[in-house]
């Protein structure tokens, strides 16, 4: 693929997008609720397009299909468990909604801190997540870095690539907060859907049609098409990935920050429903083009290089490859937005506000601009250790997010819940997860995202039982719940 071409639709995309930002700007960014949830008035269907360029990142394009490419079949059935924990949005969606409307919650983690009537419990959430969406944010930088590298043959580099997506999410970020986030993340949805599924139907032709597909599956590599294939998707690996993945839309805070964002509950819902569509048709995507790869470029050193080397076949014109490339550059650059915003929201909200007395929601929002480009630049370093297999990499950081699931099923479903087993519960499985990973050591064949799911599960039962729930706060939480979403349903 042309070096020039890739930097023409990559100027055209930067001009559209920052003119499509300063569109969405509407009146001044100047409180927290304004400038990191959109002053709660997203509809439907930009809320929609907004969560699914925020979920389906470069994990999709490449961290998928090169999974894909690596495992055969098994990555279908690990992203299909991913999109049944969805559904977890439809129990935990509208509560989170409620609330945050009732209360006036800007983060998952202020929210828990209430719930449990303990500031420390919000600063140790605040503080787990940025441990590790810090790395989940770098594997997006990684995604475009590679996609780059890969379509241009090495004329743009990886690092070249790092940097364009660094400077064009804190770009994105600073022009209007979540709006201009949002706003963006509609057009690079769309883009990427409608051009994405143009190329898969180019690719199957141009392999002889669906039999023809199917039948070079079969005679080449016929173990791709089973489980556990060539290995790599054995049980215990399969079990490893998909629980924390299957928690993904209640355990990462980027993505349960935007259930407070929709305008009400039926654009909720819409928002839902719109996901839905668009990750079905999307995962169908990714993991045709991860065989295609296998089929046309059977002997890749590195799996995530099968989207960039898809592109660039005979079998994709030129143009329309470009555009897909820029439209998974645009969703990466939407999450490493979503993550440098909630992340901000969180350090100055939870953190710094609980540990300052005197913190106003000015001051609040001055420090979280300010810790934005602290946090890209931490995701940049970490992007430059290059390591393999992004999804793989993408689960690792969900691993030791999943510790935070007790604490947010409990608010919301058991009273007895106490803060110092969140805090405890919390801040030991993650280190417990952190060491997991560091020294890759996989107890009994379980990886860490298990034994962090296990272990504070455990603690949080076990310390809540032996400690002082807030039975009043809770009981006052939950019966608002309860009346609002009778109410909505009458």
């Amino acid at each position: 693929m042309s070096p020039l071409l890739v930097w023409v639709m990559i100027i055209i995309y930067v001009i559209f997008a920052i003119f499509l930002a300063f569109l969405s700007k509407n009146g001044k960014q100047n409180s927290m609720v304004g400038y990191f949830l959109g002053d709660r008035k997203l509809n439907g269907f930009v809320s929609a397009l907004s969560y699914s360029a925020t979920t389906y990142s470069a994990f999709m394009l490449v961290g998928l299909a090169g999974l894909t490419y690596n495992g055969g079949v098994g990555a279908y059935g690990f992203e299909i468990i991913y999109f049944m924990g969805v559904s977890l949005v439809a129990i935990f969606g509208p509560r989170f909604w409620v609330v945050g409307k009732k209360y006036g919650y800007v983060t998952p983690s202020e929210m828990l801190g209430d719930r449990y009537q303990s500031k420390l419990v919000a600063i140790v959430i605040a503080i787990s997540s940025c441990l590790f969406l810090i790395p989940y944010s770098a594997v997006q930088l990684t995604g475009i870095g590679y996609l780059l590298q890969g379509v241009t043959g090495g004329a743009i580099s990886y690092t070249t690539g790092v940097i364009i997506a660094t400077l064009l999410a804190l770009l994105f970020t600073f022009i209007a907060g979540i709006r201009s986030v949002a706003w963006t993340d509609s057009l690079q949805a769309l883009i990427m859907i409608v051009t994405s599924t143009i190329v898969v139907i180019l690719i199957i032709n141009g392999l002889g049609g669906l039999t023809g597909f199917f039948n070079q599956l079969q005679s080449n590599q016929p173990e791709s098409l089973t489980v556990p294939g060539n290995g790599f998707f054995n049980f215990w690996t399969f079990l490893g990935l998909t629980i924390p993945w299957f928690f993904f839309s209640i355990s990462n805070p980027q993505v349960s920050q935007r259930l407070y964002m929709p305008e009400s509950l039926k654009s909720l819902r819409h928002m839902l429903m719109g996901f839905l569509i668009f990750g079905f048709i999307y995962t169908i995507v990714s993991v045709v083009w991860g065989f295609s790869a296998s089929i046309l470029y059977p002997d890749l050193e590195n799996a995530d290089l099968a989207t960039p080397m898809l592109l660039s076949s005979d079998l994709v014109p030129p143009i329309l490859g470009v555009i897909v490339m820029v439209g998974i550059m645009a969703a990466a650059i939407s999450t490493i937005d979503s993550i440098l915003l909630t992340l901000a929201s969180m350090f100055s909200r939870d953190v710094v506000g609980n540990l300052t007395k005197q913190s106003t929601d000015k001051k609040q929002l001055t420090i979280g601009k300010l810790v934005i480009p602290i946090i890209a630049i931490l995701a940049f370093l970490f992007a430059q250790l290059q390591l393999d297999l992004i999804a793989v990499l993408s689960v690792a950081s969900s691993a030791g997010l999943i510790v935070s699931v007790p604490a947010i099923i409990g608010a919301f479903f058991w009273k007895k819940g106490s803060a110092i087993a969140v805090i405890l519960s919390v801040s030991i499985s993650s280190i417990v997860v952190i060491l997991l990973e560091f020294f890759k050591f996989v107890p009994f064949g379980l990886k860490s995202g298990i034994w962090g799911l296990l272990l504070s599960t455990s603690i949080f039962i076990i310390v809540s039982f032996m400690s002082k729930a807030p039975i009043h706060k809770a009981e006052e939480f939950l019966k608002y719940i309860k009346v609002t979403l009778s109410k909505s349903k009458a």
